[in-house]
Formats: structure tokens, C-alpha cells, sequence
């Protein structure tokens, strides 16, 4: 049988393109950049940096946060699903969420406008459509949804919900159907539905899950594969596992209650921060009080939790996060001004410091970025 010129042709022409396109593809996930984002909230700005695969930070710029200055508190931060933009929430009055774009290739920070909001915020983030900022106001004792308009800048409060005392923290749920949030002073976890059409929230059933009382429920998590939720006291620095009815939207019975405190402590629990990795292998809380971080390895079968080590950290921190890859963790210092970089290992979760780099006045929220 003749065999046909033009189809050998045509497949070693495709065997080509094919050839060149997966070498570009390579060259450009090896090409993306990681990028950092600190909030300092005495200095009211932001530090950006770029992570290099190897752990280490590179400076790029440090950009201002308009608004009316107010030292002390928290600079909350959020990052939009598309990873265009980064928010910050001003806990100043006027109170406003301002926004910045992020330029893809050198981390950069635009400053776009600003937007009202309800109250001072000690939290904020996104629904998973991008399309919605909630907030959630210690003071005011509240939780907010504000809508976000085309061009990223923050409109009014849609609904404005009041809480028990204290509200903590609020993030929506895989699916983006339901949203959970804290009340520290009441001791409970709101479980409540969220219609992404309308942005309306209403509560679930039941509608609260009670934690041990004055444990003060801070931040949550959830699993990557959606689960179990993790949540982090304030003020016992305990963590309580809770499996996840994704059907339900609801949290389960918990199945353990384990400690971020270091085994010698002495002193008031002041709980901060809570993290996983993206694999969900590991888990980290940090403790202000003796400026330590738990590592924690995690059974990804029951979510049940093993500690690791307890280790020393920057003076007071309050904030810290993980790089997409699972590969470094950067922690902030509050009283320190300095952030520590750690490498993660990936087969016992312990950390190895890497180095401290200088930043902001006061820093206390960590963003990651991978483009």
C-alpha cells in the first residue's frame, strides 16, 4: 500500500507544534511569579515582594494605603479569585475597603478607588465569584456583603447582620453556597446559606454551632478537599476539628479538640492565625502570647491532628500564610516589624528558617499570590 506524503507531513508538522507548544507552556509555568503581600497597619501600607523558588524574598516596592491614618488595629486584606486584585480594609473613619489591581508579571499595586464600608472590619474576603466583599466587624459586632462593581471598587453594604459579640472572622465554603463566620465573644460559629446571584446571606439550620465557652472563636479553614473545617480559639488556643456536610452547608460534631499552645506555656492564650497547606497534609496556628508557631500533620482519613513541634517565631504574630506550592511559610511580627521566612517539609511538616526581612510598621496580614 503507497503510503501518503502529505499525511506523514501533516503529522510530524503537528508532532512539532505539538512539541513547541508544550515547551512554551513549561517555559511559562516555570516563568510564573509569586508575589507577597504584607499589611502594616501602623505605617498603613503594604510591602510587596517576590518569592523566588529557592525561599527567597525579593523587594519590589512599598505602596501607601490612602486613607486617614489610625496606628494600632489591623490592616485586613483580600485577594480577588482572579487574582487581579488585592482589597484592603481601612478600620479608620471614614471606613472604606480600598483596591488595588495587581500587575501579572511584576506584583505591582494599582490603586483603583475606594469604597464604603459598615464598620471597622478585622476581617474581610471574597465570595468565590468575586463579585461580593463580606466583612466581619469586632466592634460593631456584625457581619456585612457589599457588592463589587466592574471596575473592582467596593459598593455599600447590601445586608448588614448582626451578630453576638465580637464577630471574628467570615469565609464563604467550596461551593460557594454557604458561608460560616465567628463571634469571639459569643462563642459560636454562624452557619448560614448564600445566594451568589442576589450576594444575600440567611441563616442555615441549625443556625449556630456552640465551642466551649470563652474559648473565643477567631479564624477557620477549610480542608482542601473539602472535608473537614478547622477553627482556631483566641482566647484558650485551642483548635477544633469539625467534619463538613457539603450537602448541608453545616459543620458536624467535632471529633477533637487539639492545642497551639507550646507545652511550657505560662501566660494568658492569645491565639491569631490558622493555615493549611494546599495539599492539606499540614496545618500551622500561631500563638502571640509566646510568639510561636504550631505544625501540626493532619489524618486527611478523620482530619484528626498530630503535633509536630512548636516553634519560636517572629515577636508577636498575628499573621501568616503559605505559599501555593506548599513550599514556604512567611510569618509576621507585629512588634518585630520583620517577617520570617520557613521552608516547609513536605514529608513531616516541620519548618527550617530560612531569613528575616524587614517591612512595615506593625505588620499583621499575609497575602500569597501565584500568577
Amino acid at each position: 500500500m503507497l503510503k501518503n506524503p502529505l499525511l506523514k507531513s501533516h503529522r510530524c508538522g503537528a508532532a512539532v507544534a505539538g512539541a513547541v507548544l508544550g515547551v512554551m507552556f513549561a517555559m511559562t509555568a516555570a516563568d510564573a511569579a509569586t508575589f507577597v503581600y504584607v499589611g502594616n497597619s501602623d505605617s498603613q501600607d503594604v510591602s510587596v515582594l517576590e518569592l523566588k523558588a529557592n525561599g527567597d524574598l525579593t523587594p519590589v516596592e512599598t505602596v501607601a494605603v490612602p486613607g486617614p491614618a489610625k496606628p494600632g488595629g489591623s490592616l485586613p486584606m483580600a485577594v480577588s479569585p482572579d487574582k487581579k486584585r488585592l482589597y484592603v480594609g481601612l478600620r479608620n473613619e471614614p471606613f472604606t475597603a480600598v483596591t488595588f489591581t495587581i500587575d501579572a508579571k511584576t506584583g505591582k499595586l494599582t490603586h483603583v478607588g475606594a469604597g464604603p464600608l459598615a464598620d471597622s472590619m478585622a476581617y474581610i474576603s471574597t465570595d468565590r465569584t468575586g463579585r461580593y466583599l463580606f466583612g466581619a466587624s469586632y466592634g460593631g459586632h456584625k457581619v456585612t456583603v457589599n457588592p463589587i462593581g466592574p471596575n473592582g471598587v467596593v459598593g455599600a453594604a447590601t445586608q448588614n447582620i448582626t451578630t453576638l459579640q465580637n464577630a471574628h472572622a467570615i469565609i464563604t465554603d467550596p461551593s460557594n453556597k454557604f458561608v460560616l463566620h465567628t463571634s469571639l465573644g459569643g462563642d459560636v460559629v454562624y452557619q448560614q446559606k448564600f445566594d451568589a446571584k442576589t450576594g444575600t446571606l440567611s441563616p442555615n439550620t441549625p443556625p449556630t454551632v456552640s465551642v466551649a465557652a470563652k474559648g473565643g472563636p477567631r479564624h477557620l479553614v477549610f480542608s482542601p478537599d473539602k472535608k473537614f473545617v478547622y477553627l482556631l480559639d483566641e482566647l484558650s488556643g485551642a483548635i477544633h476539628v469539625f467534619p463538613w456536610d457539603a450537602k448541608a452547608g453545616t459543620m458536624k460534631p467535632e471529633v477533637q479538640g487539639a492545642s497551639s499552645l507550646p507545652k511550657d506555656f505560662n501566660g494568658k492564650p492569645w491565639a491569631a492565625d490558622i493555615h493549611l497547606t494546599p495539599d492539606g497534609k499540614f496545618l500551622y496556628a500561631t500563638e502571640r502570647t509566646s510568639s510561636t508557631i504550631a505544625a501540626f500533620s493532619v489524618d486527611k482519613k478523620t482530619g484528626v491532628l498530630k503535633a509536630v513541634r512548636t516553634y519560636p517565631t517572629e515577636k508577636q504574630p498575628r499573621g501568616f500564610n503559605i505559599d501555593p506550592s506548599g513550599s514556604t511559610l512567611i510569618a509576621v511580627g507585629q512588634l518585630s516589624n520583620s517577617l520570617t521566612t520557613y521552608k516547609i517539609d513536605k514529608k513531616t511538616g516541620a519548618l527550617t528558617k530560612l531569613k528575616e526581612y524587614p517591612v512595615g510598621k506593625n505588620p499583621n496580614w499575609v497575602e500569597i499570590v501565584k500568577m
